[in-house]
């Protein structure tokens, strides 16, 4: 398991890996949870919540009108649907600006593709086999790391999800379930129609994708929204399509 901070990313490969790695994660955690009192002790004293008067963390500007906040609000619960590449675009700019990520149970994900979707190897985590204790590793990733990727081996129970959206919220972290079985989330984004391309004359290969996303939250984030946008992010201009807000028919 190559250290932290390499720039080849982080593999976290067997149970004696996972271990280590949650020292690693714990040491990490306490170190950024010391630096945040650090910074805003005026506030803390106040009992101000510094989780929702953090700035949210950047996206690439093709994805920032599916979101409220312009960018993923610290503490949220976004889940991703239909899409690893989505997932992973949701990593790129704040990766690159400095902030850790992660991705637990999705051992089809190396970090070759994480590369060409834009992430910061140097800053990313992989656990693909965390096993039975796959709670414990992403509760304890969202104690150290800025965003977690996560799809679950099961759906998991109303107060598993709660548990861990707790955690992110006192964390500051953005829980990101790949799934669409998990039970609720403060944003869901949904791939839908996709379009294909480079293939040509019956030969080569597949470079990149046009994807329909939609975008759907809770509470004032409610209003549905969509766009187009080209996958992975660096494959070439992205479709100029503003972000609009679906009607619904109503059956009469």
């Amino acid at each position: 398991m190559p250290a932290p901070g390499s720039r080849a990313g982080v593999r976290i490969a067997d149970a004696a890996d996972v271990g280590r790695a949650l020292s690693l994660i714990r040491d990490n955690a306490a170190e950024r949870a010391n630096t945040t009192d650090m910074a805003h002790p005026v506030a803390r004293a106040a009992g101000l919540d510094q989780t929702r008067l953090a700035p949210a963390l950047p996206v690439h500007d093709a994805l920032r009108g599916l979101l409220p906040s312009q960018g993923l609000r610290r503490g949220s619960v976004v889940s991703v649907v239909g899409s690893t590449l989505l997932a992973l675009a949701m990593l790129s700019a704040t990766s690159e600006q400095g902030s850790w990520c992660a991705a637990v149970g999705m051992p089809d994900l190396g970090l070759a593709a994480a590369a060409e979707a834009g992430v910061e190897l140097s800053r990313f985590a992989l656990v693909p086999h965390p096993g039975p204790q796959w709670l414990e590793v992403v509760g304890a990733l969202l104690d150290g790391f800025d965003v977690v990727m996560v799809r679950p081996p099961a759906r998991p129970t109303d107060r598993v999800a709660s548990l861990l959206a707790a955690r992110a919220r006192q964390r500051g972290a953005v829980l990101v379930p790949v799934t669409a079985d998990w039970p609720t989330s403060d944003m869901t984004l949904s791939a839908t129609d996709r379009q294909w391309h480079g293939l040509g004359q019956g030969h080569g290969r597949l470079r990149y994708t046009d994807v329909t996303v939609d975008s759907r939250g809770r509470g004032s984030a409610g209003k549905p929204r969509g766009t187009v946008i080209r996958l992975p992010l660096g494959a070439g201009p992205l479709i100029e399509e503003a972000p609009t807000t679906k009607r619904h028919l109503h059956v009469v």
